[in-house]
């Protein structure tokens, strides 16, 4: 079995590429206690089923991906504790940041992602989770976020047509084989054009299903029944990519409860003009950093954030880029 994919359906990595990064991280494998360990050293190597494994560095599988471990590291180094609070995550993804504030005991966590079907299936079956998809943060809002929320804790309730039902007319349909004497009222019974209204109307709503256009009836689902959607959150991260921090951030700040933190990755590739940005995406000039730590900070200024710290993310970008974290509170 491949390497990778053993790590996967072993329970030792989350995902296919966690268990890439655990590998170059360093595992190894045996198939008794008194054999020599092997290294693995591709991810193509193949593992016994049946055999015995270690990894050397297990960091990596804290989190469902790597930025659980930035977020970590951002935490320890401004003293946030979200323990108990209500937080949102911007740009949720796989969920690593999700991860790390679960772990570090955070009440709730709303996560918000423009993409569909990344969330990992663990943190989209906890009920502190809400997953928010196909919503971009920079056209954020608090009534429409409310909304996306109650829509993805609520079902859709089907509508059965029973073929059997009849309008509104007592005996109508007993014409042929009832007992009717004389005395019968028949003025509330269904006239011919009725029943045609009827069966025009039920062929309308059939048609309107076949096409999605019929109008839905939602409900929450009885588990969420007591889920907090209220869109004011104490502390607020991100981990956005392909959009300016910038234009995000305008949208957050009415998100923020007041005094509220906000903890959000910076990457500089997506802060500067493609001119200040080298070959494969790759910030090479060192003095390009304080450009976008100062135009981070302006920004906050200008949206009422007080920035309490500027600094480096414990574990560079997956394409290399140094990246940064800006923590700031909002006022009071």
């Amino acid at each position: 079995m491949r390497a990778d994919v053993f790590l996967v359906d072993f329970g030792h990595a989350a995902t296919r590429s966690q268990a890439q990064r655990l590998i170059a991280a360093g595992v190894e494998w045996r198939l008794s206690p008194r054999a020599p360990w092997q290294k693995v050293a591709k991810n193509g190597d193949d593992i016994p089923s049946v055999a015995e494994v270690r990894l050397l560095d297990s960091a990596e599988a804290q989190y469902l991906s790597r930025g659980g471990l930035k977020l970590e590291g951002a935490l320890q180094a401004t003293t946030l504790s979200v323990a108990g609070l209500r937080c949102l995550d911007v740009g949720q993804s796989t969920g690593g940041f999700t991860d790390c504030l679960l772990q570090q005991g955070a009440a709730q966590v709303v996560g918000v992602d423009v993409g569909h079907g990344q969330l990992h299936e663990r943190l989209r079956s906890d009920p502190r989770v809400i997953c928010v998809e196909g919503v971009n943060a920079r056209g954020l809002t608090p009534g429409a976020l409310q909304q996306d929320c109650e829509l993805a804790l609520s079902e859709v309730i089907e509508e059965v047509d029973d073929n059997e039902t009849q309008p509104e007319a007592p005996y109508s349909w007993m014409r042929n084989g009832g007992l009717v004497d004389e005395e019968y009222d028949d003025s509330d019974d269904a006239k011919d054009r009725d029943i045609e209204r009827f069966k025009a109307e039920r062929a309308e709503k059939a048609k309107a299903r076949a096409a999605g256009t019929l109008p839905v009836e939602r409900r929450r689902r009885p588990e969420c029944a007591g889920v907090d959607t209220t869109p004011l959150f104490d502390v607020v991260t991100g981990d956005l990519s392909f959009i300016s921090l910038t234009l995000v951030l305008p949208a957050l700040v009415p998100l923020l409860a007041p005094e509220g933190a906000l903890l959000m990755l910076v990457k500089p590739q997506f802060e500067l003009q493609p001119g200040q940005v080298g070959k494969g995406g790759i910030v090479r000039d060192a003095a390009l950093y304080a450009v976008v730590e100062q135009r981070i900070r302006d920004c906050c200024a200008a949206l009422g954030l007080q920035v309490q710290a500027w600094l480096d993310s414990p574990i560079y970008g997956g394409d290399g880029n140094r990246e940064f974290f800006v923590f700031a509170r909002r006022g009071a």
